[in-house]
C-alpha cells in the first residue's frame, strides 16, 4: 500500500467508526475530474433545452395554420404601432384610429398597385410586340447560329417543351383538391390574420394583461417588462424593414430607369412588396427586372440590369440587414444572417420572415431578465452573450 492512500484509508475507517458505514459517493464524486462534472452538467441542460425547443418547434409546424396569421398580424401591429399609438395620444378614439391605419394601409398598397398596373398598360403592347420579335430572332439564331439546328429539330425542341408543360398540368390538375386544400388554407389564413389584427389594435393591452396573469404573481412584473421591452425591439425591425425594402426598390427601380428598361415603376413596386418575403421576394423581382431588359433592350442591357439588381441585393445582404437590422434589434449582425437562414431551412418563407424578429424578441427579453433590468426600468442594451460573462472580465477586456 502507497503512503498517498495511508490517509484517505485512515478517513474511510474513521467514518466507518462514526457512521457505522462507509460512504462510497463522496469518494466517487472526488475521482471525477472537475471538468467532466462541469461538462455533464452543462450537457444535460443543454438537452433538456433542445428537447424543449423541439417540442415548441413541433407544435408550431402542427398549428401553424394558427401560428402563422397570428405572427402576421402581430407584424402588422407593429409596423401601424408609430402611426397608431400617435393617433392615440392625439385622443383619437381607438375605433377611428383602426379605421385610419387600415384605410391608410390599404390606400398605399392600393396606390402602388394602382400605379404599377397604370404602367403596365401603357407599356404592355410595346413590350409584348418586343417579345414576340426577340423569339423571331431567337429561332433564327438557334436555325443559322453556332447550333445550325433545322427547322425539324426546332419544331420537335417546341413539341417537347409543349409536352413537358401539357405534363406539369396535368399533374396540377390531378392534384386540384390538394391545391384546393391550400388555397382554402391561405382564405382562412387571410381572415385570421385580420381578425387577429382588429382585436390586437382594439384591445391589445386588455389581452396581454390576461395573458400576464397565466404566470406567477412574483414573476409578473419580470415578464411584463421583458415583454414590453421585446415588442419595442419588434417595432424597430418593422420600421428598419420598411427602410430597406424601400432601399431595394428605389436601387432597382432607378437602375431600370436609367438603364431605358420598360415597367421600371412596376419592377420598382414589385421589389418593395417583395423585399417583405425574405429570399424568394428578391429573387423573383430581380430576375424579372434582367428579363424584362433581356427581352425589351438586349443582351448588354440585361447584363447591367443584373449587375444593378445583384449589386443592390449584395448591399441589402452584407450591409443593410446586418448593420441596420442588427443595430435596430440590438442583435449581432452575424446573427442576424444565421437566423434568417436557421429560420428558413426549418420553416421555408415564414420562417425566414418571424426568424429576425423572434430572435429579437427572446434576445432583448433575456437581457431584460438576467441584467435585471426590469427592477430598474434602465434600457437594455447588448446581447444576451455579453451580459452572462462576469463584470470583472467585462471590465478587464474594456
Amino acid at each position: 500500500m502507497s503512503e498517498d492512500s495511508t490517509p484517505r484509508l485512515r478517513d474511510l475507517l474513521r467514518q466507518r467508526s462514526v457512521t457505522g458505514r462507509i460512504d462510497v459517493r463522496d469518494d466517487v464524486q472526488r475521482s471525477i475530474p472537475t471538468g467532466l462534472r462541469v461538462a455533464a452538467s452543462y450537457s444535460w441542460r443543454l438537452l433538456v433545452i433542445a428537447a424543449a425547443l423541439g417540442v415548441v418547434i413541433w407544435l408550431v409546424m402542427l398549428f401553424k395554420i394558427l401560428v402563422i396569421p397570428l405572427m402576421v398580424a402581430i407584424l402588422l401591429v407593429a409596423l401601424l404601432w408609430p402611426v397608431f399609438s400617435r393617433m392615440l395620444r392625439a385622443r383619437w378614439p381607438r375605433w377611428l384610429a383602426i379605421v385610419v391605419a387600415l384605410l391608410g394601409t390599404l390606400a398605399i398598397v392600393g396606390g402602388l398597385l394602382g400605379l404599377a398596373i397604370w404602367q403596365i398598360t401603357q407599356q404592355w403592347g410595346g413590350v409584348q410586340a418586343r417579345t414576340v420579335a426577340v423569339w423571331g430572332q431567337l429561332q433564327q439564331f438557334l436555325i443559322h447560329g453556332p447550333l445550325q439546328l433545322t427547322e425539324a429539330q426546332l419544331k420537335s425542341l417546341l413539341d417537347q417543351a409543349g409536352t413537358f408543360l401539357s405534363e406539369q398540368g396535368e399533374l396540377l390538375r390531378s392534384g386540384a383538391i390538394a391545391v384546393g386544400s391550400t388555397f382554402g388554407h391561405v382564405v382562412t389564413g387571410a381572415v385570421l390574420t385580420l381578425f387577429i389584427l382588429l382585436c390586437l389594435l382594439a384591445d391589445g393591452g386588455g389581452i396581454w394583461s390576461w395573458t400576464l396573469k397565466l404566470f406567477p404573481k412574483t414573476a409578473r412584473p419580470a415578464v411584463d417588462a421583458a415583454a414590453r421591452n421585446g415588442w419595442a425591439t419588434v417595432i424597430n425591425y418593422a420600421r428598419t424593414q420598411m427602410l430597406v425594402a424601400f432601399i431595394d426598390a428605389l436601387g432597382i427601380g432607378l437602375g431600370a430607369f436609367l438603364l431605358g428598361v420598360p415597367l421600371a415603376v412596376p419592377v420598382a413596386v414589385l421589389v418593395f412588396l417583395g423585399s417583405f418575403i425574405p429570399i424568394v421576394g428578391a429573387v423573383i423581382t430581380g430576375a424579372l427586372a434582367v428579363f424584362l431588359a433581356l427581352v425589351y433592350n438586349g443582351p448588354w442591357i440585361a447584363l447591367w440590369m443584373l449587375v444593378v439588381v445583384l449589386a443592390v441585393q449584395q448591399i441589402e445582404g452584407h450591409i443593410l440587414q446586418p448593420i441596420l437590422m442588427g443595430s435596430a434589434v440590438k442583435v449581432h449582425p452575424l446573427a442576424v444572417v444565421l437566423v434568417v437562414a436557421g429560420g428558413a431551412l426549418i420553416a421555408g418563407i415564414p420562417g425566414a420572415l418571424f426568424a429576425v424578429p423572434l430572435a429579437a424578441f427572446v434576445n432583448v427579453a433575456a437581457v431584460t431578465i438576467n441584467s435585471g433590468a426590469w427592477r430598474t426600468g434602465a434600457d437594455p442594451d447588448g446581447d444576451y452573450i455579453w451580459q452572462t460573462v462576469p463584470r470583472a472580465r467585462r471590465r478587464s477586456k474594456r
